[in-house]
């Protein structure tokens, strides 16, 4: 299971709903049974908007991503997916990363909520996810825009080992807050109490998946058709920019828009956030 307790899982979803009250927006909860688990979206936005669905990365979860981009809601129909297997309300069942399962996922989810011409919107693993979904059936997607995603570059393992699996493991079995800050420091560009706050309960109350990621192939990437753009961020260690924008340029044979963030860590700043949005919302 994910959630190690059940009083585990319940702190973090007191966590969860606190974060969506203080979005004070307009929204409604759908729970969606599909092949791989139940998925809770959280949905946003006039109906006679053009759908747009926003995922998140690893251990976040819709709330987090929603106050990420607060304006889409005024264009789009706002869809915003609590993965499953990460600390939220959705299944607690993991999808092979290796397989198109997280693609299959995803459409049968714009499947049953009736939607065509969809916008799809990853952050991180949520970017993995969007590819993986352009792999699989990319006839539903109108456009995709990723953000510092997985699934096309990786890091040195040597620093990603040192400067945030090793202090990671060591918060997991000590508790101690400088080593779950020491991580939040590398791959935040500026955090906030609740980011700490709920980083922190995931990793103390979730069993966290640290299997190696997998990279798109050149074969796959050159059938997709949809236009692609990519928010790579420059000091990302995890998945470093500008090896992804070298790498994206020779593997996409669709419309491409790639944009590398300078100075931005893998998670980005406010103002990059805001350079992200208006990006979408053009």
């Amino acid at each position: 299971m994910f959630f190690k307790t059940q009083e585990g899982k319940h702190k973090i979803l007191e966590l969860y709903h606190k974060k969506l009250q203080e979005l004070n927006i307009d929204y409604s909860e759908k729970l969606i049974k599909t092949t791989f688990g139940v998925t809770n979206i959280i949905v946003t936005g006039d109906t006679k908007n053009p759908p747009l669905f926003l995922i998140h990365g690893t251990g976040g979860c819709a709330p987090q991503i929603l106050e990420s981009f607060p304006k889409l809601s005024e264009k789009y129909r706002v869809y915003a997916i609590d993965v499953l297997a990460q600390p939220n309300k959705s299944a607690e069942q993991k999808l092979d990363m290796k397989t198109l399962d997280y693609g299959k996922w995803v459409i049968e989810l714009v499947k049953y909520l009736k939607l065509q011409e969809v916008t799809l919107v990853g952050f991180s693993f949520g970017g993995l996810i969007g590819l993986k979904t352009l792999e699989y059936d990319e006839s539903y997607i109108k456009e995709v825009f990723l953000i510092a995603p997985v699934y096309l570059v990786n890091g040195n393992p040597f620093k990603n080992l040192f400067q945030i699996f090793i202090p990671l493991k060591s918060y997991i079995k000590t508790g101690k807050q400088e080593k779950i800050k020491k991580v939040l420091n590398t791959l935040f560009s500026e955090y906030d109490n609740f980011a700490l706050h709920f980083m922190s309960a995931t990793f103390q109350h979730c069993n966290m998946d640290f299997s190696p990621l997998p990279v798109l192939k050149k074969k796959s990437a050159q059938n997709i058709k949809a236009p692609i753009t990519i928010f790579a961020c420059e000091d990302d260690i995890m998945f470093p920019g500008k090896k992804m924008v070298k790498r994206a340029k020779t593997l996409f044979n669709s419309p491409l828009g790639l944009i590398l963030l300078e100075n931005s860590k893998h998670v980005p700043c406010r103002i990059h956030l805001d350079l992200i949005q208006s990006r979408i919302l053009k």
